[in-house]
């Protein structure tokens, strides 16, 4: 049987002033950088594995032939994306290579189960949900426990979505999103900070990835790493990078923190409609 390994081309910036990074699937210019040094064929846990980002994580690594471990509070909500899935998108996701896991993440003996049974390659954290559902510490005490359990197992490399204007990236957020997070979602970002606070102390390969507005589109295949203000992005394409930055040996961005939109230095406007969450109008 073949084993189908997974490679990227990176188009790095060429200039230390560079105002984008972009990062390319697909063809890229003679001046990209090939790693020859891609992981094949990996067993990847994703958490928060039902959510609208994860849930392409998931879809991608199974086409992409690896093994996939997801854990959500309820398994039942899994479903092909909209972006990658295309007309498929919608239906209940299943493959042999999936393993599905329900517990909450700020239960350790539930986060242990993932690692018990199963040689995990990689883990991506891409939690989620409304802070009065969830808590207002629930992404950092997940984590924590994520952590714990990829140190306790030997596990190195770990992907933590969180959002553009967390952290030092407060400025590469456009005005009106910077207004929501000193207001209606000061609590959800207090959350992310201190998620990306454990992250940078755990001492693991890590990457934290911050995304622009991002929407349930088909995936483009290229990425911008970004210094100014944030653009939008599929989801699908977040997936992609968070999947690369758990397989790809010499992936450019670990220990980083990056802001990445489909275009950079462009603002954006939320897509508040329900089928840029996935849902029916």
């Amino acid at each position: 049987m073949m084993i189908r390994c997974i490679s990227s081309l990176l188009l790095l910036a060429s200039a230390a002033n560079a105002f984008t990074s972009p990062f390319v699937r697909g063809s890229a210019p003679l001046s990209a950088v090939r790693s020859e040094s891609a992981l094949c064929m990996k067993t990847i846990a994703v958490f928060g594995a039902s959510g609208l980002t994860a849930s392409e994580c998931v879809y991608q690594a199974l086409k992409e032939g690896d093994n996939v471990v997801g854990f959500t509070r309820n398994p039942s909500n899994l479903k092909v994306p909209a972006g990658s899935g295309g007309s498929d998108g919608g239906s209940p996701l299943t493959d042999p290579k999936l393993t599905m896991i329900a517990g909450d993440v700020t239960n350790k003996a539930d986060v242990a189960k993932v690692f018990e049974s199963n040689k995990i390659d990689g883990v991506i954290v891409a939690l989620g949900g409304k802070t009065k559902e969830v808590g207002e510490t629930m992404l950092t005490d997940g984590t924590k426990n994520v952590i714990a359990a990829m140190k306790e197992k030997g596990v190195k490399r770990l992907a933590v979505l969180t959002s553009i204007g967390a952290g030092d990236s407060e400025n590469q957020a456009p005005f009106f999103f910077k207004v929501l997070m000193w207001t209606a979602m000061k609590k959800i970002f207090t959350d992310k900070n201190n998620q990306e606070e454990v992250t940078r102390n755990s001492g693991l390969d890590y990457c934290i990835v911050r995304p622009g507005g991002l929407s349930v589109d088909p995936p483009t295949g290229v990425i911008n790493v970004i210094e100014g203000e944030a653009g939008s992005i599929p989801r699908a394409d977040v997936a992609q990078f968070l999947l690369d930055s758990v397989r790809v040996d010499d992936f450019p961005y670990i220990g980083k923190a990056p802001c990445i939109s489909s275009v950079g230095g462009t603002s954006w406007t939320k897509d508040r409609s329900k089928a840029a969450r996935g849902e029916m109008e």
